[in-house]
């Protein structure tokens, strides 16, 4: 419930466009994957972070499922290490407090914690941990395999621009 959520991130979560309220706290609207942003009271002026993200596993994303494992277990060792890196990725000077990358049923759940003393910056950041993880996946798709949904949006819309007009892949 997003009530128990500290003021000053509920405010900014609700005054940024691409965030809606959900069970427990907020999604990005912007990507097609589930994604769940909270914040937490801590004891000195920062506020607590968690960014969770669900991506379906390689395997799960292909029309026959089809995908042997060791193409799948070096996508998803490859997939984590360069996850890491998100903080990278934000204009503002991050430190992880958690880094997790899980997969249960089909499903690779990635979650960053950090601490942040300013809300609006923090929810911008929570939205590129978001973004880094979607175009991480993207960019890691391997080539030469039938994808489903959201997979072949995803590739579709990489390889065009905004005209719509055809440009390079991502891979």
């Amino acid at each position: 419930m997003t009530d128990a959520m500290p003021t000053e991130a509920r405010d900014a979560f609700e005054a940024h466009e691409a965030f809606a309220p959900a069970d427990g706290g907020y999604r990005l609207t912007t990507t097609v994957f589930d994604t769940e942003v909270t914040a937490s009271e801590r004891d000195d002026y920062a506020t607590d972070f968690r960014v969770r993200v669900e991506v379906p596993t390689l395997r799960s994303a292909a029309e026959d499922g089809e995908v042997g494992e060791a193409v799948q277990s070096g996508w998803l060792d490859t997939l984590e290490r360069r996850l890491e890196d998100a903080p990278m990725a934000t204009r503002a000077s991050v430190d992880l407090d958690g880094f997790d990358v899980t997969t249960a049923g089909g499903t690779v759940v990635v979650t960053y914690e950090f601490a942040f003393g300013d809300a609006d910056r923090a929810v911008a950041v929570a939205k590129t941990f978001v973004e880094y993880v979607e175009g991480t996946y993207v960019e890691g798709v391997v080539p030469g395999y039938d994808y489903g949904e959201p997979v072949t949006d995803l590739l579709s819309a990489a390889a065009t621009d905004e005209d719509g007009e055809r440009g390079g892949t991502p891979l």
